[in-house]
């Protein structure tokens, strides 16, 4: 079917987890490559996970996906594979997959991870990732058809995450962080384009609202367009605007997590 199989979790890169699911796959399937997408994601943040998927997708050969961030270890969600625009997602279905899989044009077919033949024994409860979801990719690989891996599942009961949004109104555009990424930059759910409409221009400065606090930012193509320790607001890599400080951490000084509501205008 292919030969590309991706890989992103929360594993870290400490202990032997991500080389233990390298090597289940190579057994299975030692002509495939493997692309590491990130391992860093925070313990269990499913939402920074998807982000960081859904950005990557556009830029990852079709193949088979894995995604493996999953709080709790296993538990009582279900295990998925989902067809999407001539790719396959691997992982749990909490939805980790569901952004990088409406990239991809929306999900076509989705199967239950249950037939165990295809799975490495024993499965521990806590390792799905080396366990289910990396013997299946290799054998997706070498000729496994995703509907032989288990019952389909209906679309409409795959869980997905509530998709970032940004509104324009009243002369402003309010949106919310989406992520913060390892540098403390803050990305938002407005895009540059947002800005744009509202008049706002690299050079301007931006008013920027974060709950009762006040503050104006200058818009600058990078964070490297101002003095150290100064804030910036720019078009990140992705078209949406972040925060950032240059040489220092927005999301700390700010105090703005994933979630948090921002209001964007121009200075009057």
């Amino acid at each position: 079917m292919t030969s590309v199989i991706t890989l992103l979790t929360d594993y870290g890169l400490e202990d032997g987890y991500v080389a233990a699911c390298h090597g289940v796959m190579a057994g299975i399937a030692p002509a495939a490559r493997v692309i590491d997408v990130c391992h860093l994601v925070p313990s269990g943040d499913v939402r920074r996970g998807a982000a960081i998927l859904a950005q990557t997708i556009p830029y990852l050969p079709q193949g088979v996906h894995i995604g493996a961030v999953d709080p709790g270890g296993g538990g009582l969600r279900r295990p998925v594979a989902i067809e999407a625009g001539g790719r396959v997602f691997i992982g749990p279905d909490n939805g980790l997959l569901s952004w990088a899989v409406a990239a991809s044009g929306g999900a076509s077919a989705a199967y239950e991870l249950r037939n165990d033949e295809h799975f490495l024994h024993p499965v521990s409860p806590t390792f799905h990732g080396r366990d289910v979801f990396a013997p299946v990719a290799g054998r997706l690989c070498t000729g496994l058809r995703p509907r032989d891996l288990g019952p389909e599942v209906p679309l409409g009961r795959l869980v997905s995450l509530p998709e970032p949004t940004s509104v324009l109104r009243g002369g402003a555009v309010e949106g919310e962080v989406v992520s913060v990424d390892r540098y403390g930059n803050a990305q938002l759910s407005i895009a540059a384009g947002d800005l744009e409409t509202l008049g706002l221009r690299i050079g301007d400065t931006v008013g920027v609202w974060l709950g009762r606090r006040r503050l104006s930012m200058p818009y600058r193509e990078t964070y490297a367009a101002v003095p150290p320790g100064e804030l910036v607001a720019f078009a990140d890599s992705a078209g949406l605007i972040a925060f950032a400080v240059n040489s220092g951490d927005a999301a700390q000084r700010l105090g703005l997590p994933p979630g948090a509501h921002v209001r964007l205008a121009p200075v009057s």
